[in-house]
């Protein structure tokens, strides 16, 4: 079916096809200052380089084309995956460098290593060792590593180590115990999505080099659509495209519009942006016993009698809305009778009443009265003098 595929649009390749093939790279802007930027760091010998990115952004067709892009002085090895033993991760370093040897121990692969660059040096020959997915290492792991850059010379580093990995990587190395290795990377990309102007020419681009005779198999609009549902990430972009172009082949369309797209989303379950569907259940109505268990039906006793709801008590109030209680009022005017009787002896005895009945009666009716009938507690005072006393003949 793969070549009648081909056939039916006039291709030579799969324009879409999910290995990293890197003549099919899209020479886009943030792709060429990628290379150059991880090109000059190699050739200038930088000693650690770093290239992270999200999942499916073409980090790993990105390394392909830059290794077919360096020269034949360049030896170098890939670890496609990191997560291994510290003896086993030392004896696939010397597989790639085709060292032609097995190790037992870390100090035994030391020794070989450094005659291994040292050679390379004399030979004028760059070293570099390719870590992907390094989100994956263990710290001790990638502490070794930082120490394998300690082979150097004063005027040159001896080898070159490139990591790619995910986001994952950058919160590593910024944990307290790898600040030594976050130090030494000289060399940082990070490669984003594509932007929506750049998926059509990232498309009519591998169209071209899988020999396609016409620009429009894809229209704007399903273009639009492509991006709305890949959000610009490659690997999305050519599954997506892969299979619309398979779907129109067994339905003789020759050109892709966006019902073939949403056709092929609703194949391969993407999420449709902005229509969550929301399933509602029906609300079923249950009988109280329906609820329970039977087996606990059976435990509970059965109450047919009518409880009336009891009124709920208010607290006692006083004249002024304040709430309160009789007892605790009766002992306040205890009190405050006593507290009257000893302040109207002292006034007396100093002159300022005639009499004590005179302040008791003052206090009584014109103090505590007005307390109690203001709630803000508030009251005015007025101390007459003895002549205006005599004058009105008291109180």
């Amino acid at each position: 079916m793969i070549n009648m595929y081909l056939t039916y649009y006039n291709l030579n390749a799969k324009p879409f096809q999910i290995a990293s093939d890197p003549q099919f790279l899209w020479p886009g802007e943030k792709h060429k200052e990628a290379l150059a930027v991880l090109k000059y760091g190699i050739l200038d010998n930088r000693g650690f380089l770093m290239l992270t990115g999200d999942v499916g952004t073409g980090k790993t067709t990105l390394i392909h084309s830059l290794l077919d892009d360096l020269e034949e002085d360049v030896i170098f090895a890939t670890v496609p995956d990191p997560g291994l033993e510290k003896i086993d991760f030392f004896n696939f370093v010397a597989d790639g460098f085709q060292m032609n040897r097995w190790f037992n121990s870390k100090g035994e692969f030391l020794i070989h290593f450094r005659r291994f660059l040292h050679n390379a040096f004399d030979e004028q020959k760059r070293v570099l060792l390719i870590i992907d997915e390094a989100q994956r290492m263990k710290p001790e792991l990638l502490e070794e590593v930082r120490v394998l850059s300690n082979f150097e010379k004063s005027s040159a580093k001896l080898i070159n180590i490139f990591f790619v990995g995910q986001n994952e990587f950058n919160d590593m190395l910024l944990r307290k115990e790898n600040r030594a290795l976050r130090q030494r990377i000289t060399i940082n990309y990070h490669l984003e999505p594509l932007l929506k102007e750049e998926l059509s020419d990232y498309i009519l681009h591998r169209l071209r080099v899988a020999g396609a005779k016409d620009d429009r198999l894809f229209t704007s609009r399903a273009i639009e659509k492509i991006f709305r549902f890949t959000h610009g990430y490659p690997r999305k972009i050519n599954i997506l495209c892969d299979h619309a172009l398979l779907t129109g082949f067994t339905k003789e369309i020759k050109i892709i519009d966006e019902k073939i797209i949403y056709e092929c989303v609703k194949d391969l379950s993407l999420p449709v942006p902005g229509k969550q569907k929301v399933i509602q259940q029906p609300v079923k109505k249950v009988h109280p016993e329906e609820s329970i268990p039977v087996a606990v039906q059976k435990k509970v006793p059965q109450i047919h009698e009518t409880i009336e709801p009891q009124p709920v008590p208010q607290p006692i109030q006083d004249r002024a809305g304040r709430p309160g209680s009789k007892p605790v009022r009766k002992l306040f005017s205890v009190l405050s009778l006593l507290l009257m009787l000893m302040a109207g002896a002292v006034l007396y005895r100093y002159g300022l009443f005639e009499k004590p009945a005179h302040f008791i009666q003052y206090l009584w009716k014109d103090v505590v009265t007005r307390v109690w009938a203001k709630p803000e507690g508030k009251v005015t005072i007025y101390y007459p003098v003895r002549d205006e006393r005599k004058k009105s003949g008291g109180f």
